[in-house]
């Protein structure tokens, strides 16, 4: 069973200047058309945590993250190395 912690968005925002600092890792996981969807890993108090938020895709889109949220249910994680399988092509040799 994964671990789940609930954090205040003020607390995201203000106190650990999510998403825009303190972040560990930051990748965009999806798209809507009005909305970029990232994936966030931050550290609070020792342990990490994942969570992902939406913003505007264009300069109109006026949407911060967790805009709609006052609580963020995140997931607490830890790095490992995973082998990955993967078709590549093949070269001549």
């Amino acid at each position: 069973m994964t671990r789940t912690k609930v954090f205040s968005k003020d607390y995201l925002v203000n106190e650990l200047d999510l998403p825009w600092y303190n972040t560990i890792f930051d990748r965009i996981v999806d798209t809507t058309r009005w909305s970029i969807i990232h994936e966030i890993v931050f550290e609070d108090n020792g342990k990490f945590y994942m969570t992902t938020y939406s913003e505007g895709a264009t300069e109109c889109q006026d949407e911060r993250p967790w805009e709609y949220d006052d609580e963020i249910e995140c997931t607490e994680v830890e790095l490992k190395e995973v082998k990955v399988k993967k078709w590549i092509p093949v070269e001549d040799e």
